[in-house]
Formats: structure tokens, sequence, C-alpha cells
């Protein structure tokens, strides 16, 4: 997906990568495509006066790709480098390495969550696979058109009849994605050996509920007090407290299925034990004896409200908003009614959260690191069954 939607402007029935490039250049117009776990999305932002023609070039390159075989190999050994750039830097090789482990390889999201794929894939990649999968999904029945700007209903839909209505639809049937629930796991530890490392990557995680769940603001508020900002508890704990590290969180990633409860830790190597010792800690007490307070939830709710106006300045960020409605079945007023789904927000609700999502027994720990100081440590903790992968995520012993 990521690599068909990187090609859409690299090639046309009518223009090649430069002459695209040049165009939009001269137009004004700024062309970009992509994928993320959910969508693909190709998007024009383009001078008014300028629109006609703008969007001439963007339905050309959303509708007729050519895929020519000297750009593919030009994009493919850049795609392959960037691969191996991950696999060096700590965070992006555990983002690459946790989701397949937490999801299962037949899962849509057992994927590397940078989007980049495996050296496998990318390297076997042909052609014919990327007029395929243009074919299967970029078509009129499978997308949507969004429409941000200066510009009424009356007056764009003569211009997208104009370069988009003649489109035709192919027959093919519509590939359904394995979004299926995942159980949770018994919690397990995968390290990968970076000899010498001076800090290790903790990175740790299991499924939680969807994005578009209904209590979703309770989740997100829930987060925030535990990992999810900076003034949150784990961060004020390893960084604040201990100094162990230049910032810890705990994250949820938005996905139309389950998405990921994950806490990330960058920690000097002689605290890794500790500073686990620590996120369990914090996670158990948030669970039991030390729940949210209202001086925690009221701090959470004022930046959440207070964030709002800055949120939807721009036409991207409405944009942005338009299309998160669309990807999680929200209706069109959701962000109108932002502020007092924030301000409901209760006690009973953040702790009804914490007991949904968080099940810090079945953490899937992964932690980057030098094995020969950290390993003997870390068994000692007792988290589950540890096992030694490589950076392609496959099991050393």
């Amino acid at each position: 997906a990521g690599f068909t939607m990187a090609m859409l402007d690299e090639g046309t029935k009518s223009r090649d990568a430069l002459e695209i490039a040049a165009e939009a250049e001269s137009l004004g117009a700024n062309i970009s495509t992509g994928s993320s776990v959910d969508m693909s999305t190709a998007s024009l932002s383009a001078l008014k006066n300028k629109l006609e023609p703008s969007l001439d070039l963007f339905a050309e390159i959303v509708r007729e790709p050519t895929f020519p075989d000297d750009e593919i190999e030009r994009l493919r050994k850049r795609w392959l480098a960037n691969i191996e750039q991950e696999k060096n830097q700590p965070v992006q090789l555990a983002l690459r390495t946790l989701p397949p482990l937490i999801y299962g390889e037949d899962h849509a999201y057992g994927i590397p969550f940078t989007g980049s794929g495996t050296t496998e894939s990318i390297s076997s990649l042909t052609r014919d696979d990327l007029v395929g999968w243009h074919q299967t999904w970029i078509r009129p029945s499978n997308g949507t058109l969004f429409v941000v700007g200066d510009t009424t209903m009356d007056e764009i839909m003569p211009l997208l009849n104009k370069h988009f209505g003649k489109w035709k639809e192919n027959r093919m049937a519509v590939p359904q994605k394995n979004l299926a629930d995942v159980p949770l796991k018994d919690g397990a530890v995968y390290v990968i050996d970076k000899p010498g490392a001076p800090q290790s990557l903790i990175l740790a995680g299991h499924v939680a509920p969807p994005t578009g769940a209904e209590n979703n603001i309770d989740i997100t508020t829930m987060n925030d007090v535990i990992g999810g900002s900076f003034t949150a508890r784990v961060n004020m704990n390893l960084r604040e407290d201990k100094g162990w590290a230049y910032g810890a969180y705990t994250f949820m990633p938005q996905a139309r299925g389950q998405r990921l409860w994950a806490a990330y830790a960058p920690v000097q190597t002689d605290k890794t034990a500790d500073s686990i010792k620590e996120l369990t800690r914090e996670f158990d007490e948030f669970l039991g004896t030390k729940p949210a307070t209202q001086d925690e939830l009221n701090k959470s709710v004022r930046n959440n409200v207070n964030s709002l106006p800055g949120q939807f300045e721009t036409a991207g960020a409405v944009l942005g908003a338009l299309l998160s409605n669309d990807r999680f079945g929200r209706p069109d007023d959701y962000v109108t009614t932002l502020k007092s789904r924030y301000e409901a927000v209760d006690l009973e609700g953040v702790q009804g959260a914490a007991e949904e999502v968080m099940h810090p027994e079945k953490l899937t720990w992964l932690i980057v690191g030098d094995r020969e100081q950290i390993e003997e440590q870390v068994r000692e903790l007792g988290l589950g069954e540890m096992q030694i992968l490589d950076t392609d995520g496959n099991l050393v012993e």
C-alpha cells in the first residue's frame, strides 16, 4: 500500500515524474500521497484561481499512474535504505518489531508501524503487484472525496464531476482486511541485542479498544494521567524524580480496529530493570491504591479543552478532522461536541477506562539494548518468558 501510493506521482499516461513535479510547482499546488494502517490518501492543496488545472493534474495522478520500471527501481533503492536506517534506530526498530508480536502475522496491523514494510516485501514487489493493488483499492466505489476551502457544494461538484465523473469502476470485489479482535496474550519479554548501547529502549504494549470506542474520551483522559503528557505520572517518575530517562510516556496510536496501548521509555542501561519495576509499580498503583485524582483529571480536561481552538485553525487540520470522523464512524458534528465531552469526564469514567484498558501482567515487553548488561536483571523480574530477537524480529534463541 505504502509503496504503490508513493509511486502515484512518479509517472502518468501523459506526464513523467519530472513533468508532474514541474507542473505542480508552476501551479503552486501541493500533492501528497500515503497510507496509514487504515486508509490510503491522496491529497491536493491548491490555489483557488488555479484549481481547475491543479485538479486536472491531481485526477490523472490518482486515476492513471503508469508505474514506470525505472522509477520503481529508484524508489526501491531509497526505500530499502530507509528500512536499514530504521533497524539502526532503537525507537524505529522497536516500532517495527512489536506490532507483529502482539497482533500476529495474519492481522492487518501485524506489520512494522513505521509503515515501511520489510526488506523481503519491498524487494519482491513487481510492477504487476503495484498495478494490481491500485486497481483493487484505488477506485470510485472504495473512495470518498473531502473538500475544505473557500467553496460551496454547488461550486465544487461540477469540477469534481468533470475530473472524476468518468472514472470507471472495475468489477473486482474489495478484499476484506483482517481486523479481527486479538486476545490479550500472557506477559512476555523480547530482547534485541545492541552491544555497547549506553541506553536501553523499553517498549511494552498490548491490545486496547479501538479509537471509535464509545468511551474513547474517558480512555484518552486516563492515558493523559498515567503517561500521555509531560506531567503524567510515568514521566514525572522516570525523568523528573529519578533522572533515568529524558522522557517516558504511554501512548495509543489511532486505529479502526483494536489499537495498541504502549509504554515507551529510553533509559540508561544500568537502570533498565529498575525502570521496568517503576513502570509496573505505577501501573499497578494506578489500578489499585492510587487511582486518578480530581486534580489530575482537572489538569487533563483543562489542557484538552483549552487546546481545542488551536486544533482546527488550518484547512489541513479541518480536513484531518473530517477524515477521522469518516475513519471512526463519527457524526459530522463530532468536533463541536468535544468541549462538553471532555468536561463530562469524571473519576469513575477514568477508573473504568483504566480497568478496561490496562493489564500490566499481559504486556509484551520489547527491550533494545546491551544484552550482556541487562539480561540477567530483566529475567529476575519474572515478566514472562524471555526470547532474543534479531533486527528483523526473527528468533535468535
